[in-house]
């Protein structure tokens, strides 16, 4: 084993199944069950590929085992009848083809459980919860709001759950149980999380039960502790069957503590528990804890919880939430857990895994922690990444060799461009990437300025393109002469957004920057507006030109701004969606004051949700002043001007003013070699703005599409 993370690498067990390694595909609503509650062509594709990718063990996210009562989600997996076994045969039968185990996550929604909302059932809770007022739904967008919370829908209805009520989901744990022992699945994992059914017993804040299932610890645990009870009477002694537990309810003072979820799992471990996954929730009144738990934003946000409970334990732990490799590695060799969980890692990338044991540490494609995939569910769409495309598209996006190769001019060498180029080698074709620039990653550069977790993939696709057998030519314009000359049989553009400066009366001063000046400034490119505009420019190529291709590395260029940035202290941006935002993050922490203006209702939009709802918070954190529903908006002497949603006049002070609007589709290049007669397609921002996940997305359909 040529591995440097040998922890993670390692063999292990839990119970009596032996794990080859300790990598987890954590358990994740991916919302692609089929209708019917079966495992479908998709979520099969899936996890399969989780499985050939190597992980040791992959456990299905929320499978519903009253389903159709007690769903969060519209196309979710569920084990509550006989006739879901064979999909779960199947499925199973696959992963262990590869060598991995695959396990059950058992899930009833309780108080979350949207689709018995939405269907017309009453909601399963232990007790009438303490309702708070946050500020959660102010982060979404009107789109998103509509998309989840539909005005046709019948309100919530609540159901106190009685003793009769409480048999019957214990009966329907069992079941799921030994179901999943039928099917082939290796064990199950209890979900006694997240807000639903089993935590909201667990909680404190919400079980208010005055009878044998509420009260002390004891008595709020007595649900969980049946349910084992049950399972194991149905599967056995021998069968693997482990639980999730929060370790804490961030944000919530009176909800559960560490020393609660010390306190159960040693209680688990003496009912017979093989394993304990150590999670956490949060108050979800408030956008940015949706961020802070069991999907947090904050790196290692769960560990400290989960060494205190390993202490007390003699079963392996396993947890999960942002730990880097190298971490994760050093935390298991030490004894912290036992396990590492991964869920959007391995979306980023299902061969992760694999790319560990090889010592390939640098290949693997990285997840930028942008919240797509888990932002879908939230609007009940299917899980998707936005680095990598292929996920949940595991059988339409998939890389088949050409039996027609040809050669391919990809121009542009952004991060459709690159992942366009990259993809057509993998299947066989020639490939000259033109980049009219003297370096790869086109606006992805500035991306990585303002957001540092996007210099990983921009990083990770350079290291891609430059490896692959793509002949990459930079201070390269692509004419059609040129074309010509290189004999290519199809040319794909990948140019990119122009950015005009938008109708903004007195935008044309020198103390006003438009998107790609403000680029220019930041990445040293040269832009000759700036030069009329301000000195700024020169000061800033004189100061980074100090430093040996400082224009070539965003690491370099963000130590450079830090210290030191031309701009001045009172900046407004108009502008609030993706680059409005980031460009607004990126000077409030280098102690600019930032007014965030735009005519929008509701900001943020080209964010992921969960992204949003944290960025946002952020932002007021930062003092940053958000401005929406600006009409009339214009430039003066070092001020901006706009009407108010009062229809008042308002007017700010201004030193600098970067306007982060006017980004659309550029598709002059095509048109022109279209009239050239040549073979064309365009891929990315050239078509409208769409972001990283719209430039991988669309590099993807687009090769798929080409035998």
């Amino acid at each position: 084993m040529s591995s440097q993370l040998s922890s993670l690498a390692s063999p292990c067990r839990i119970g009596s199944m032996e794990l080859k390694n300790r990598m987890v595909v954590t358990a994740m609503g991916t919302n692609l069950g089929a209708e019917d509650g079966s495992c479908g062509e998709r979520l099969h594709a899936l996890h399969e590929r989780h499985a050939k990718g190597g992980a040791g063990l992959i456990v299905l996210g929320s499978v519903g085992v009253s389903w159709p009562s007690g769903g969060n989600q519209r196309n979710q997996l569920a084990i509550s009848e006989d006739y879901m076994i064979p999909s779960l045969r199947k499925l199973a039968d696959a992963v262990h083809s590869y060598g991995a185990k695959l396990a059950a996550q058992l899930h009833h929604g309780g108080m979350v459980a949207v689709q018995d909302t939405a269907e017309g059932r009453p909601l399963w809770v232990p007790s009438y919860p303490e309702v708070k007022q946050g500020d959660m739904q102010s982060g979404f967008l009107e789109s998103e709001l509509a998309a989840m919370f539909k005005p046709d829908s019948p309100s919530p209805q609540l159901h106190l759950m009685t003793p009769d009520d409480i048999k019957k989901l214990v009966t329907d744990f069992a079941a799921a149980a030994r179901r999943a022992k039928e099917a082939g699945i290796d064990g199950v994992e209890i979900h006694a999380g997240h807000g639903y059914i089993i935590s909201e017993f667990l909680s404190p804040l919400v079980n208010n039960r005055d009878d044998e299932y509420g009260g002390s610890l004891e008595n709020r645990a007595r649900l969980l502790l049946e349910i084992l009870a049950a399972i194991r009477a149905e599967v056995g002694s021998d069968y693997p069957v482990w639980c999730k537990i929060d370790s804490g309810e961030f944000g919530h003072a009176e909800g559960i503590s560490l020393e609660d979820a010390k306190s159960t799992a040693m209680m688990l471990e003496k009912a017979g528990i093989d394993a304990i996954t150590v999670s956490a929730y949060h108050d979800t009144s408030t956008g940015v804890n949706h961020s802070e738990s069991n999907i947090p934003h904050t790196p290692e946000r769960i560990v400290a919880n989960a060494t205190a409970i390993k202490k007390c334990l003699k079963v392996p732990v396993i947890t999960s939430g942002r730990i880097e490799l190298e971490s994760g590695n050093k935390h298991i060799a030490a004894g912290n857990f036992d396990l590492m969980g991964m869920g959007r890692k391995i979306l980023a990338d299902p061969d992760l895994p694999n790319k560990v044991i090889a010592g390939q540490l640098k290949d693997i494609r990285p997840c930028v922690y942008c919240y797509c995939c888990v932002s879908q569910i939230y609007v009940q769409n299917s899980v998707k990444c936005a680095v990598n495309p292929e996920t949940a598209h595991e059988t339409t996006r998939m890389l088949i060799a050409t039996t027609n190769a040809r050669h391919f001019a990809v121009v542009g060498g952004g991060p459709a461009g690159m992942e366009a180029a990259r993809r057509l080698v993998e299947k066989g074709h020639r490939v000259t990437l033109l980049e009219a620039a003297d370096r790869l990653g086109g606006t992805l550069q500035f991306a990585s300025i303002a957001y540092e977790p996007n210099e990983r993939l921009l990083r990770w696709l350079r290291r891609q393109t430059e490896q692959s057998a793509v002949d990459v030519r930079f201070n390269t314009y692509a004419t059609p002469s040129l074309l010509k000359q290189l004999a290519v049989d199809e040319v794909i553009v990948a140019t990119g957004a122009k950015r005009d400066m938008p109708d903004i009366p007195g935008s044309d001063q020198s103390f006003v920057f438009s998107g790609d000046e403000m680029r220019s400034l930041v990445l040293g490119d040269k832009a000759p507006s700036l030069e009329r505009k301000t000195d700024a420019f020169t000061r800033f190529m004189t100061r980074a030109g100090s430093l040996t291709g400082v224009n070539k590395h965003p690491w370099i260029l963000r130590q450079v701004s830090r210290a030191w940035l031309p701009l001045g202290q009172e900046i407004v941006v108009i502008g609030a969606e993706l680059v409005g935002l980031e460009l607004a993050e990126y000077l409030a922490h280098r102690g600019r004051q930032v007014t965030v203006i735009d005519s929008a209702t509701r900001p943020g939009a080209g964010l992921y949700l969960v992204r949003r709802m944290r960025i946002l918070h952020e932002l007021r954190e930062m003092g940053v002043t958000m401005i929406n529903r600006a009409e009339d908006i214009s430039i003066g002497d070092h001020t901006v001007s706009y009407r108010n949603y009062r229809g008042q006049q308002r007017t700010v002070g201004a030193e600098h003013v970067i306007v982060a609007q006017g980004a659309t589709g550029d598709q002059s290049l095509v048109e022109q070699l279209r009239e050239q007669e040549l073979k064309v397609h365009a891929i990315g921002d050239c078509n409208g703005v769409g972001y990283i996940e719209g430039a991988m997305e669309s590099a993807a359909e687009l090769v798929a599409s080409l035998n």
